[in-house]
């Protein structure tokens, strides 16, 4: 009988743990079924993971994760690929969404291509301003640059300008010239009004472009909050969770805020202050804001111009143009007073710099406010030609080079045409960049280039277009591998913008910032990575596209 009562108690202390197992902790989403890549210090690999309250709880094994929680909301991968949620370094969020609303010339092949866009967009836009963006006459087969004549005779009553895709160059119609009040007599510092037989060929460089760019009427903030979500659709629907944003002025910032503070705006947003008086003057004394999906602590500085436009500012004259340097846009002492200020502010200053000269400079600049090994994570945009003398500067001051790997291969045809043989070997080096401080953030630029992330991947490992070309890559010596790039497109650019506890790497209590593909971006083949498709974007534990 005693033996009876002992087998009883057993069974019932079995029954009640087993019950007590049963009871699986609930949560917000369940992702499960996949390989997923944690980007956390050991690049480890897991299969699971559990979603509450916008962030991970839990993340492991298949069987672990399963056994422990429970949601209405089950994401099946499928056996296909998770990663942290990708990261654009640098871009032009708004920009891009304004861009929607205007002619559309990224991809033209001749200028003609361009005056036909225009007149298309005119039928369907009768009243004001027409306005567009993204030619590059390096893509056409006579690469010189236009003239508006053709422009004039379509559009005589109507203002018409046309920026190219750096926006470091444009072509403006007569009207447009005349009601900016720009003669072939205009003089402008840091800038370019070219005249042809004392005519002007409508053609604007750097600070030039924003003589008649001021004349064109501001999209209002009901315009502006569109745009935004007009921006955020596509964006999420490439894989994008967080947009590092390269310039917006006070009231833009204050839009984005509500906007996400009333929900209709899911993007996190890494915002950069346009570098005005009026910002400076309103955000400095504030000091940083850290909102759940807004960070504002960093100021956004231009440098130079473009090496399109023949804009950036080099050491020595462009080999396609030996009585040209380009040019810097900003006054040197006007940078160095801000370097001050904004060290003793504890800002972020990210400076725009694509020649050698500029880069030089800045980076001197840096070094002079600095003062050595630091935890400012100041940062240089585009750092596309850099002399290997400079580069330790970046180590020495720990500065990080913020990239764009898409501008490589859209410039590689003519790169070296502005920068001859020896210097095209210093540009675009982003391997020597990195080994400086072993961080890269990674971006695109758009809407310069596409939105998509994956090309910024594909660019920065295989260094070639999507043909092929050229064969073994655009010294490919600067090739990132695939561990690296996708780094640079998550954890490192994180880094670059004091997130790194709270995104970049999906590790229990951060955010559920997640991009699933069909894909393994570690072992994809450049011949397969066409096929490459986003399966589902999540930001902060919300599944906002799935395929």
């Amino acid at each position: 009988m005693r033996y009876w009562n002992l087998s009883f108690f057993g069974l019932i202390v079995f029954i009640f743990f087993s019950c007590e197992g049963l009871q699986k902790e609930r949560v917000d989403v369940f992702i499960h079924n996949g390989t997923i890549y944690t980007v956390n210090e050991t690049f480890s690999k897991e299969e699971a993971m559990a979603i509450k309250d916008g962030k991970i709880v839990a993340i492991g094994p298949e069987h672990e994760i399963m056994n422990k929680y429970q949601s209405d909301e089950v994401f099946n991968a499928k056996k296909q690929f998770i990663y942290p949620g990708f990261m654009d370094g640098h871009c032009h969020y708004l920009g891009y969404g304004l861009s929607l609303q205007t002619v559309n010339l990224v991809g033209t092949k001749s200028w003609d291509e361009c005056v036909e866009k225009t007149q298309q967009f005119a039928i369907t836009h009768t009243e004001g301003w027409i306005t567009g963006r993204g030619w590059d006459q390096n893509d056409w087969g006579a690469k010189n640059y236009p003239s508006n004549e053709r422009l004039n005779e379509l559009f005589p009553d109507r203002p018409v300008l046309l920026r190219r895709i750096d926006g470091h160059g444009a072509i403006a119609n007569a009207k447009a010239l005349a009601l900016a009040g720009v003669t072939n007599e205009t003089v402008i510092e840091g800038g370019q009004i070219l005249v042809s037989k004392g005519i002007l060929t409508g053609v604007l460089v750097d600070n030039a472009v924003d003589l008649v760019l001021k004349m064109v009427p501001e999209p209002n903030l009901h315009a502006k909050a569109n745009a935004l979500l007009d921006a955020e659709k596509n964006c999420f629907a490439v894989g994008l969770t967080t947009v590092t944003e390269a310039g917006l002025d006070k009231d833009e910032i204050l839009l984005i805020q509500k906007l996400q503070k009333d929900s209709l705006l899911q993007m996190n947003v890494y915002a950069m202050i346009s570098n005005t008086p009026e910002n400076l003057d309103y955000f400095i004394p504030k000091g940083i804001i850290q909102d759940p999906k807004l960070t504002v602590r960093s100021v956004k500085v231009y440098a130079d111009g473009a090496l399109g436009s023949r804009g950036a500012a080099l050491v020595d004259p462009y080999s396609d143009d030996e009585h040209n340097h380009g040019m810097l846009i900003t006054p040197i002492n006007e940078m160095r007073d801000l370097a001050i200020q904004l060290n003793e502010a504890g800002f972020q200053m990210n400076t725009h710099c694509i020649g050698d000269s500029a880069n030089r400079v800045l980076l001197q600049i840096y070094a002079d406010a600095l003062q050595g090994v630091n935890d400012k994570r100041w940062r240089i945009e585009h750092a596309q030609v850099v002399q290997p003398e400079d580069l330790e500067y970046y180590r020495n001051f720990t500065i990080i080079p913020s990239v764009q790997p898409t501008h490589a291969t859209s410039d590689m045809y003519w790169a070296e045409d502005r920068l001859g043989k020896e210097r095209i070997k210093s540009a675009y080096a982003y391997k020597e960049l990195l080994k400086q401080n072993y961080i890269i953030a990674l971006g695109t630029d758009f809407p310069i280039e596409g939105i998509s992330p994956l090309n910024t991947f594909y660019s920065a490992v295989f260094r070639t277009d999507h043909t092929g070309y050229p064969e073994g890559g655009f010294n490919s010596e600067n090739a990132l591998t695939p561990e690296e790039a996708l780094k640079g497109m998550t954890i490192w650019t994180a880094l670059a913008n004091f997130e790194e506890n709270e995104k970049g790497s999906l590790e229990v209590g951060k955010k559920a910032n997640v991009t699933i593909l069909n894909t393994d971006l570690m072992t994809v083949r450049p011949e397969n990575f066409d096929k490459t498709e986003v399966v589902a974007t999540v930001v902060d534990g919300q599944i906002v596209f799935r395929k």
